[in-house]
């Protein structure tokens, strides 16, 4: 089964060393997380939905929305702090 990481890459014209230099980790890493030999830390998650300008969700099958998420504002003393 393809991975919508791998889908992503192909769709973009991407290598797997790009990839991987972009995640700063080694190409077989990237490799295993493409071929589900190994999860993605948590932590390295966000870095390809960023790149990808979609949502963690969508990269771990939580939606088929593709679009990321509107960020979250709350208004506090006329000042809009944004949720990361």
């Amino acid at each position: 089964m393809k991975t919508r990481i791998k889908n992503l890459r192909e769709d973009n014209d991407l290598t797997q060393k790009q990839l991987s230099e972009f995640l700063n980790i080694s190409q077989v890493a990237y490799s295993y997380y493409e071929l589900n030999k190994r999860n993605i830390p948590l932590e390295l998650l966000c870095k390809p939905a960023d790149f990808y300008n979609t949502s963690v969700d969508y990269l771990l099958y939580r939606t088929d929305e593709i679009k990321p998420y509107l960020k979250n504002t709350k208004y506090v003393d006329k000042e809009i702090l944004t949720c990361k």
